[in-house]
């Protein structure tokens, strides 16, 4: 017993002393050495990738040294925890026959995802997605950084982003592509949500707002399977077309009374906030 007793003592100084120097490790210790170490960028397999993720980790990655690396090189390096691994991949979800959507990753070492944004559909490009690359870029930067110093931040990367919609959303004025609006919206809908400020556009009208970059403007940017399953799910996002910044997103599940795009619950939320 006597043993028990010492060794459960050990135990619980031990802990304790971890706790003391900070060893804890929740998500934001996980990430405090983000800026420390050196980001390997990982060139993607998709050719029409390859030069502009370079170009855009090139303009906007700041917060830490990185380097670019092949596929093959991150297969040999990623069980490391010695860097960390900004990379374009296809993810499965449960249900689904075949990757739906391609997300731009940052990883840690092999097992921790510090965040992942979805990019394109995994089985088509639209092209758009060139468009939004850097958004989606700066997006993965300044979460990361914002965990880092925030424990509520590292587990609800969603709520952050939100954030800014919440609070400067009624400033805005808003570019929807038609083509990011659900199906499943009703015309009554749109017009019920819609003001003088929030306008639903042309795919290609929107995405050129977004480059001539206005200042207090949003644009809208939809991401889902060219033919999703009932297991598939779409992504709604927002981007400040001068900052980058993404101000808003969500995602759902795809179903027959909720197909891709925004939903009429996306736009009540929006318009609540104005």
């Amino acid at each position: 017993m006597r043993k028990i007793l010492i060794s459960l003592t050990l135990c619980l100084i031990t802990a304790i002393t971890a706790m003391a120097q900070g060893r804890v490790e929740t998500r934001s210790y996980i990430l405090s050495d983000f800026q420390d170490k050196v980001t390997k960028v990982v060139i993607p397999e998709e050719a029409f990738l390859q030069s502009a993720l370079k170009q855009e980790v090139v303009n906007l990655w700041t917060a830490s040294a990185f380097e670019f690396c092949t596929q093959k090189e991150f297969e040999a390096l990623k069980g490391s925890k010695d860097y960390y691994f900004l990379t374009i991949q296809a993810f499965k979800f449960k249900g689904e026959q075949e990757p739906g959507i391609l997300f731009l990753s940052l990883l840690k070492g092999e097992d921790h995802q510090v965040i992942a944004l979805p990019l394109a559909p995994a089985d088509d490009s639209s092209g758009r997605e060139l468009v939004y690359l850097g958004a989606l870029v700066k997006a993965v930067q300044d979460y990361t950084l914002a965990a880092m110093e925030s424990e509520k931040t590292a587990y609800v990367p969603d709520k952050w982003f939100n954030a800014n919609y919440a609070k400067w959303g009624h400033m805005m004025t808003i570019y929807m592509a038609r083509e990011d609006v659900s199906l499943s919206v009703k015309e009554a809908d749109i017009d019920k949500y819609l003001d003088a400020d929030f306008h639903i556009t042309e795919a290609d009208t929107a995405d050129g707002i977004f480059v001539d970059a206005p200042v207090n403007t949003l644009v809208s940017y939809c991401v889902a399977p060219v033919d999703p399953s009932s297991a598939s799910y779409s992504y709604q996002m927002l981007f400040k077309a001068d900052t980058l910044e993404l101000y808003y997103i969500s995602r759902h599940r795809v179903k027959p009374r909720s197909l891709a795009g925004f939903l009429t619950k996306d736009l009540k939320w929006l318009k609540g906030k104005r």
